[in-house]
């Protein structure tokens, strides 16, 4: 079976879009991406994706930071990404990988005097994190990257250097994952997902000046918790305040909604998922799947 992209203003054969050696972004990670998912719905025949405009919205403030121009609008954006996913006809959950990155040739990480160019690929996806099981995290003992050095509020590719020390330690030690601290030492976000925390009924989440990427899945269950009745507080977390909460989650695309069993080798709670956990999950899936009407608005449907 044939799968397609969007490369260079065209939908062609994925095998057939190349880009240079001499790429820019390819040397220096000068490129600015956002991860979407779609999932399919068998009852319905149909496939969602979840959150696509306030994805490209945020993939435009990200380019803005790093003074790219993209060459199309967010409805633009939209409607190619539609007929991509039509085009390759999956039947299951999806991933959609849009980039927009520096394709000038120059042996040089200024970004001024070059072309930004754009790029759409789709993949079948399944779950990142085993969610039958809690995740066994620790505190790691590399840094999050600050606003004053390479912006985690914008996501950009070359950034992710910081995520991959920070998961493959994690991985050595024998962890699933990892929680990051920001210099001054305040919990920040994993390695590539946002964090959620519960203590005496009230779901605790860091705040978007804490170094982190405003996640759309973030937002999506803050919102989710406000409409069910559950208080929700941004605020700086200490690294000690982690290993007496009663419930722990990550959130995100690739994520989703993950229970955290333990922190540094301490139980989360009972090292089960908790019952604010497992109501959120539950209700998450049910809206990225179109079957909550409040929130179908959130999901776009692919095919005729």
């Amino acid at each position: 079976m044939k799968e397609y992209v969007f490369f260079e203003g065209k939908y062609i054969e994925s095998d057939k879009a190349v880009i240079s050696i001499k790429t820019q972004s390819f040397l220096y990670g000068t490129s600015v991406f956002e991860g979407i998912r779609a999932y399919y719905n068998d009852s319905d025949k149909q496939m969602y994706i979840f959150r696509m405009k306030e994805h490209y919205e945020r993939l435009l403030r990200s380019a803005k930071i790093m003074l790219m121009d993209c060459p199309y609008s967010v409805e633009e954006l939209c409607e190619q990404t539609v007929l991509l996913l039509k085009k390759n006809n999956y039947k299951q959950d999806v991933y959609i990988r849009p980039t927009l990155y520096v394709s000038s040739h120059k042996i040089s990480p200024g970004l001024d005097n070059t072309k930004t160019s754009y790029l759409l690929f789709t993949t079948p996806f399944g779950d990142y994190y085993d969610m039958s099981k809690g995740l066994d995290l620790c505190i790691s003992s590399w840094r999050r990257t600050s606003d004053n050095a390479i912006p985690p509020r914008a996501k950009i590719a070359g950034a992710y250097a910081n995520a991959a020390l920070i998961n493959t330690d994690a991985h050595n030690m024998g962890f699933d994952d990892a929680i990051v601290l920001s210099e001054s030492g305040q919990v920040t976000e994993g390695s590539a997902m946002n964090m959620m925390f519960v203590k005496n009924g009230k779901l605790i989440t860091t705040c978007p000046t804490d170094d982190i990427l405003e996640g759309v899945t973030r937002n999506t269950v803050m919102e989710l918790a406000k409409d069910i009745g559950i208080e929700v507080e941004e605020r700086e977390v200490d690294r000690t305040e982690l290993y007496i909460m009663d419930e722990m989650f990550v959130c995100g695309t690739g994520a989703q909604i993950t229970p955290v069993a333990t922190i540094d080798r301490r139980p989360v709670g009972n090292e089960k998922m908790g019952e604010i956990t497992s109501t959120l999950q539950k209700l998450y899936f049910d809206v990225v799947k179109g079957k909550v009407n409040k929130y179908k608005n959130w999901c776009v449907p692919v095919y005729d």
